[in-house]
């Protein structure tokens, strides 16, 4: 099949799959003697299992990981079960920042009960004057960004590459 066709297929778009390519997440394909990329089922199956993987949130990198453990089903899968309590641990910990999230939003609309000029906006002054110190500028709102702590750079090392 044609990358329109495995694009219709898995839901995913052609440009997704083309940055996946360039990753190496998906292997390189074949190509017509008109410069087609080809596809086969095996391609298709691949890429479910990286939007699976992308629809818990997790990284290229840990997706990496899974897919060098996947490649090489002889291998103990130990490393998987520290992979996805690892992640476990990074989402918990993205749960808890945003239920602090939720809380400041509460907090800053509880300042501001009833319509008045913007000038008198207790929300607007608040976000002008006062810089929340517990909040972090670098957790939080992108999904999928989570640092990648020890035990993934561990796991990492304890795959072989083929």
């Amino acid at each position: 099949m044609k990358i329109g066709e495995l694009a219709r297929g898995t839901g995913t778009s052609v440009e997704t799959i083309r940055y996946y390519e360039r990753e190496g997440l998906l292997p390189a394909t074949e190509r017509t003697d008109g410069n087609y990329r080809i596809y086969g089922g095996a391609h298709a199956d691949r890429l479910r299992f990286i939007r699976n993987c992308r629809s818990l949130d997790m990284t290229l990198e840990e997706i990496r990981v899974l897919l060098r453990f996947k490649d090489s089903p002889a291998d103990d899968c130990g490393a998987v079960n520290e992979l996805l309590d690892e992640h476990i641990g990074h989402v918990a910990n993205r749960i808890r920042e945003l239920r602090h999230l939720e809380r400041h939003l509460k907090g800053l609309r509880d300042l501001c009960q009833e319509s008045r000029d913007a000038g008198h906006c207790g929300i607007l002054n608040e976000l002008a004057h006062n810089v929340s110190s517990s909040s972090d500028a670098t957790s939080g709102h992108v999904g999928g960004a989570h640092k990648s702590g020890g035990t993934q750079r561990r796991i990492t090392r304890g795959v072989s590459r083929k």
